[in-house]
């Protein structure tokens, strides 16, 4: 019997992992304690041993004793009324996500699939007997966007929708009446999110605006290439400021005046979010769910995937018309009204009490 104000266990990375799925499991734990709600975090990353600490540093033997040590973790499902796993795609789902959701489901818990990643579409049409039967372990599938709820459907499941929340609290929203060439990419360095584009599109700037920077947050398998690549492609004023803590992360957004993002597989990034929260004109390609948070010449400037050139020339429009990006940040701003705790308590209210969305 699931109680008035159910107990809710939330099956996540922890801030150990930086990332958009650890700070939303972060923050929702932070608002539903303060809400009254009593909450158990399980990392799927829990800690090793300070003795053992060194083994993180090998791959196959850290995958290990990292299952040693979560699996039997979830034994804290015991205690909950409703178990909401975080999960993203592939091995990731596989070796965090599922565990929980058998967990749950033999323990007779309300088990809700919060699924994040943009790679789904791949994932659930290649990953078929890995992944579908797990799927249908869980009570209910949310995800962020209505892009992935679209691509669940296409599979035969059905996803409630509930946006991924920022919080306005950390962020200062700053007019920009004059833009200055500083630009910001805050993604982590994977393939797929393309910062090779985008160092290639800062390249075509500084040619035309020497005086140019470009911070590149983030950190990841990519960042020997991706510094490799600065290093051929003979741009300076790039900074790679690595792994970023969300605390530090609002003074980075404030001395940006304009984000730039290249992701050719994507979702809801809360990066945008978090440049619409800061007042920072967004430049984005349109991937996943990005399309419906950024709207062509309204709340950001939309460019192809792939296309350097094509950035750089919408860096340098905005640049170059400060009244226009100043307004397209307005109103960036308001849309963050969707995306907001006050909007999100009452649906994951409804979504752990099993009530229609």
């Amino acid at each position: 019997m699931i109680r008035v104000t159910p107990r809710v266990a939330i099956v996540a990375a922890s801030l150990d992992i930086l990332g958009g799925q650890a700070v939303q499991a972060h923050l929702l734990r932070q608002r539903l304690e303060a809400d009254g709600w009593d909450v158990t975090f399980v990392p799927i990353n829990p800690r090793f041993p300070a003795r053992g600490a060194w083994l993180r540093r090998l791959p196959g033997v850290r995958t290990l004793v990292n299952e040693g040590l979560y699996v039997p973790s979830l034994h804290k499902l015991r205690g909950v009324d409703v178990v909401h796993v975080f999960c993203a795609s592939y091995w990731s789902f596989l070796l965090a996500a599922a565990p929980a959701l058998l967990a749950g489901h033999l323990l007779r818990k309300r088990v809700i699939l919060n699924y994040h990643s943009g790679e789904a579409p791949d994932h659930l049409a290649r990953w078929g007997a890995l992944v579908h039967p797990w799927l249908r372990l869980a009570d209910e599938i949310v995800v962020p966007s209505e892009f992935l709820a679209g691509v669940f459907a296409q599979h035969g499941h059905r996803a409630r929708v509930i946006h991924n929340v920022v919080d306005l609290d950390r962020f200062e929203y700053r007019d920009r009446t004059a833009l200055q060439p500083r630009l910001l990419s805050n993604r982590n360095l994977e393939t797929h999110y393309g910062v090779d584009n985008t160092l290639r599109a800062f390249k075509l700037l500084q040619n035309g605006c020497r005086d140019a920077e470009l911070t590149v947050a983030g950190a990841g398998s990519e960042e020997a290439n991706l510094r490799l690549l600065a290093q051929n492609l003979g741009v300076g004023r790039i900074h790679f400021a690595g792994r970023v803590s969300p605390d530090a992360m609002p003074r980075l957004y404030d001395d940006a005046d304009v984000f730039v993002n290249s992701s050719t597989i994507d979702n809801q990034p809360l990066s945008v979010l978090e440049a619409f929260a800061a007042g920072v004109p967004v430049v984005t390609t349109p991937t996943g769910g990005i399309a419906a948070m950024v709207r062509d010449g309204e709340t950001g400037s939309i460019v192809a995937a792939n296309d350097p050139a094509a950035m750089a020339r919408a860096v340098d429009t905005l640049l170059s018309r400060p009244a226009r990006a100043r307004d397209m940040a307005l109103r960036a701003h308001d849309e963050l009204r969707a995306y907001t705790w006050g909007v999100a308590r009452d649906q994951w209210s409804r979504a752990y009490r099993g009530a229609p969305a």
